[in-house]
């Protein structure tokens, strides 16, 4: 049964102790009950250090092992809190946001623990999209002088967005190194089911969607004699709340290499708009951040250490 706080009150109340949240997380984890990593035992006891004990084999299984919470150093109070912070914040919320509200020690902290979470907003195994599908390129960052049309040193993000009647359904979003259909195709297929229909442009990285198994309606927008948001709606507004939401948020401050774990950020929040509770995405969020690999503060920075990062400007771009 699904069971998580509706109110802000009742997030206090259920989860007033680190104990609550422990017993929370080991229910939403094994949802099935326990199995040992080692034996498979299905009988467990819960030890002073707040491990569970294998009662055939006395193997000790930490509930946060293996999760985003693996080595964390704060109680999970503190992290339930912050997801709960997260997901009830309509637009989301910054790094320095998070150091404010909840006090913690250093801005690499707080910007660790959102970069966990939105690896968590990802959904393992998740559903592609289906029906008839709407995809574009859309860029970020700054003009450039001699630049024209797909010829760019931006940030390149392709958008999939379902047809919902004159509406919008889900979306999925991606980054990729340019618009060719080595890069283009690979994130379709993976992102949408063969046999729906893609409607795009007349770009040629997108010419072989008929032979993967797609119904491929393309749009001569130059053609047309119409704007190109007038004929791809859906995407064209995916593209401009996004780059709304990484100009409000994060004041346009998102590095390049980073981009593809806010787009997921994005991605899951846009999916759930209509949810009628904020603590139906807190269930989700805990739910995928047991299902996730951990992912320790080395790791998130290893690209930094070796690329210089360049800034995705989106300053310029307002007007």
């Amino acid at each position: 049964m699904v069971n998580y706080p509706h109110t802000l009150p009742e997030f206090e109340r259920q989860f007033a102790t680190e104990e609550d949240c422990r017993t929370y997380l080991t229910a939403i984890r094994w949802a099935d009950g326990f199995h040992c990593p080692r034996c498979g035992g299905s009988e467990a006891w819960h030890s002073r250090q707040g491990l569970l004990v294998c009662r055939t084999c006395e193997r000790k299984t930490s509930v946060v092992a293996g999760t985003i919470f693996q080595g964390t150093h704060k109680e999970l109070r503190l992290w339930f809190r912050a997801m709960w912070w997260v997901c009830s914040q309509k637009n989301g919320v910054s790094a320095l946001g998070i150091q404010r509200v909840f006090g913690l020690g250093s801005y690499e902290t707080a910007w660790t623990w959102m970069h966990k979470l939105r690896r968590s907003m990802v959904r393992p195994g998740r559903d592609r999209l289906s029906g008839t599908v709407e995809i574009d390129e859309t860029y970020f960052g700054g003009p450039e002088a001699g630049m024209h049309g797909r010829k760019t040193e931006k940030a390149i993000v392709v958008v999939a967005a379902e047809k919902n009647g004159k509406g919008i359904g889900s979306i999925r979003l991606h980054c990729v190194p340019d618009v060719s259909a080595t890069s283009l195709l690979p994130f379709i297929e993976a992102a949408v089911v063969q046999g729906s229909t893609v409607d795009t442009d007349g770009w040629g990285g997108y010419n072989n969607l008929t032979s993967m198994g797609y119904i491929h309606n393309v749009t001569n927008i130059k053609r047309s004699g119409q704007l190109a948001h007038e004929l791809m709606p859906r995407v064209h507004r995916v593209a401009s709340l996004l780059k709304r939401w990484l100009l409000g948020t994060h004041q346009g401050g998102v590095q390049n290499h980073q981009l593809d774990y806010y787009l997921d950020e994005f991605t899951f929040r846009f999916n759930r708009r209509t949810s009628r509770s904020r603590g139906q995405l807190f269930y989700r969020l805990i739910q995928q951040a047991v299902q996730v690999e951990p992912a320790p503060y080395k790791d998130l920075i290893m690209h930094q250490q070796t690329t210089k990062p360049r800034r995705t400007n989106l300053l310029q771009q307002r007007g």
